[in-house]
């Protein structure tokens, strides 16, 4: 099968909301009136983002959902993708399953492929997303302000601990791990979230290299600080009952100020692109695991925003309304940096963190 088949065979589709789309040098795409275009690029390496021996469907869900989840986070319709994909051979099979995993969440969200390349070389995977939002109500990261509330959609850390097991380094049921493995495997890209949110967020970011990471470059561009309420982190069952040994969590050597280094001991490379969290790392043990899945795991893919609180009731409704769980997590306030409380109000002595390729 040479390129031009395998490009012909699983990824030309029609492109009806394109002027041009796959089979020339460069597509051509009209963007509506008012409207400018939003465009983000993601890769997904082998062995970084995934492991090798991904399920080709979820894996081009995946590939494409993340591209997605940026543009949920600008508040942008998506409209158009391209591909780039290095692979190590033509695998048909895997060609046919990819694409369909690809394809079929392109369709959930209108999206049409318009272009892209293919080479041969260790399995790689990069989507360019393009979209299409007003440019007055595009949700940025630079707009928190003072008193805002902040909030997040859906449940942390499922994601990283269904990795954690994976990897060997906490041992789930069987059930446990069948709950955690979609956040991981298939993310929801929280599309009708973002468009929602135009004129009520001042902020947002996805999700996708720990909250606190996250949570902090908004708290960056927007320069001011957050306080946030550990117990109103959104989380599931299986890590609830883990994290209960943060929630209140005992002084390490008769003060708190031994915390950071219980709960945050310094993380081993696992190969995959995240933190590993170790099954008996530090003083806290499970509770170690728990607190670094739910607030610097990644791979969530929910949106983190911030709202004025007097638009309170009206996240409420935009969460009933789209039968997606809101919760308030805390508040925007004047300084800098990201204060955790555990239960009792007391400040949890964390350091913000999250994943980084090159540290």
């Amino acid at each position: 099968m040479s390129e031009f088949d395998l490009i012909r065979r699983y990824f030309t589709r029609a492109t009806p909301g394109a002027v041009l789309g796959v089979g020339d040098d460069a597509a051509l795409l009209q963007v509506g009136a008012g409207n400018v275009l939003a465009v983000s690029t993601d890769m997904l390496v082998a062995g970084t983002h995934f492991l090798p021996d991904a399920d080709p469907f979820l894996l081009g869900h995946k590939t494409l959902a993340v591209n997605l989840s940026d543009m949920a986070a600008m508040g942008a319709k998506p409209r158009w993708a391209t591909l780039a994909i290095a692979m190590p051979e033509a695998d048909e099979p895997w060609l046919e399953r990819f694409s369909a995993g690809l394809f079929a969440l392109a369709q959930q969200h209108g999206v049409e492929l318009v272009g892209g390349d293919t080479t041969r070389g260790p399995l790689n995977l990069c989507v360019t997303i393009l979209g299409e939002v007003p440019p007055q109500q595009a949700l940025c990261r630079d707009g928190a302000q003072v008193g805002d509330e902040i909030w997040v959609s859906g449940q942390l850390g499922d994601a990283a601990l269904a990795l954690a097991h994976l990897q060997g380094e906490v041992v789930l049921g069987a059930e446990q791990f069948a709950a955690c493995a979609p956040a991981l495997h298939s993310p929801q890209p929280r599309i009708a979230l973002g468009l929602a949110l135009r004129g009520i967020a001042h902020s947002a970011i996805d999700i996708s290299d720990g909250l606190l990471a996250d949570l902090g470059h908004i708290l960056d561009a927007s320069q001011v600080g957050a306080e946030i309420g550990f117990g109103a982190l959104p989380v599931s069952d299986t890590l609830s009952t883990l994290s209960r040994a943060v929630a209140h969590p005992s002084p390490v050597n008769g003060t708190r100020a031994g915390f950071r280094e219980a709960c945050f001991p310094p993380p081993e490379s696992a190969g995959h692109g995240r933190p590993a969290v170790g099954r008996g790392a530090g003083a806290g043990g499970e509770g170690t695991l728990a607190l670094r899945c739910i607030l610097s795991g990644g791979d969530d893919y929910e949106l983190c925003f911030t709202a004025a609180a007097t638009r309170h009731d009206e996240v409420m409704r935009i969460g009933a309304q789209l039968g997606l769980p809101l919760a308030r997590i805390g508040r925007i306030v004047a300084g800098r940096g990201c204060a955790v409380h555990d239960a009792a109000g007391d400040p949890i002595d964390i350091e913000i963190c999250g994943y980084d390729h090159f540290r």
